[in-house]
């Protein structure tokens, strides 16, 4: 048993290296990709507050000032998302490990190496992958202040059902395996969790038909900023830019599959060469297990 919780440390500070390194990796793609269209954004959102003040004016509404950012620009998107992403990618790394050391012992003749990928692409489908399909990232200007707290609760909902259910159809598939072959179990298994993942979402409601959003702005399908109007009518400023938004979460997946990829990665050979025992060879030159 000592021996077993020394080994599990080892894997965890293992995941945790593996996790800082892939969120570094995961920060330079988003800097050099996803930073741009962040920009675009605070642009857009600067642009639409100068014209829905111009707006109140005519209206005689009274506008309150903007106070000053804490933190510039450029502190934001090089050391404030640096330092994020890599804390991320630590915690990610952990999880990850844990998750590992859980597995190991119970998956049959895989390999470490292998189990290594495998527990990476689940942790990229049920951490970020799935619930993304429901509730994708948004930029900056994409969200209102009086959802914050019922659209955080929806997305933590979404990423628990989706690791329940992908558990759930991991002990599915080894329980009819036996019975079907590895094969038909794993897509009885598969199918099983896109049917249940499915009612998920179909039950949970949509971002812009949460109870705030629909007394303020009307019946949307989403939170994505619409064209602002006159008091005739007449659009004064355009809706947020679809190219804008697509290349936004287009780059926001990208960031996380270059992060599992490299946990998984960088992780794989790390614990190979610490769960297989080392090989030596004999005075008469056979290969034999130390």
């Amino acid at each position: 048993m000592a021996a077993e919780g020394v080994t599990e440390k080892r894997l965890i500070l293992r995941g945790v290296f593996a996790g800082a390194v892939a969120g570094l990796l995961a920060f330079a793609f988003a800097r050099v990709f996803a930073e741009p269209q962040i920009q675009q954004a605070i642009n857009y959102e600067s642009a639409r507050d100068s014209a829905q003040a111009v707006l109140d004016k005519a209206a005689g509404i009274a506008t309150p000032a903007a106070g000053p950012d804490i933190f510039s620009r450029t502190i934001q998107a090089d050391v404030g998302i640096g330092v994020g992403m890599v804390l991320f990618g630590v915690a990610m790394g952990a999880l990850f490990a844990v998750a590992y050391a859980i597995c190991l012992g119970r998956t049959g003749r895989l390999r470490p190496r292998s189990l290594a990928l495998l527990v990476a692409a689940g942790g990229f489908l049920g951490f970020y992958l799935v619930p993304f399909l429901k509730y994708p990232a948004n930029p900056p200007s994409i969200g209102h202040e009086g959802t914050i707290r019922a659209r955080s609760g929806l997305y933590v909902l979404m990423v628990v059902c989706s690791l329940v259910f992908l558990l759930g159809a991991v002990w599915l598939g080894r329980r009819l395996s036996a019975r079907l072959g590895n094969w038909n179990a794993a897509l009885l298994a598969g199918a099983a969790f896109v049917l249940a993942i499915g009612v998920v979402m179909l039950i949970l409601p949509p971002l812009g038909h949460l109870g705030y959003n629909r007394a303020t702005f009307g019946a949307f399908a989403t939170e994505t900023p619409q064209p602002l109007r006159n008091a005739q009518g007449t659009i004064v400023f355009p809706g947020f830019p679809a190219d804008v938004l697509f290349s936004f979460r287009l780059y926001s997946v990208g960031a996380q599959l270059i992060l599992w990829s490299a946990i998984g990665l960088i992780f794989a050979p790390m614990a190979d060469r610490l769960l297989t025992p080392a090989r030596a060879v004999r005075s008469d030159g056979a290969l034999v297990r130390a």
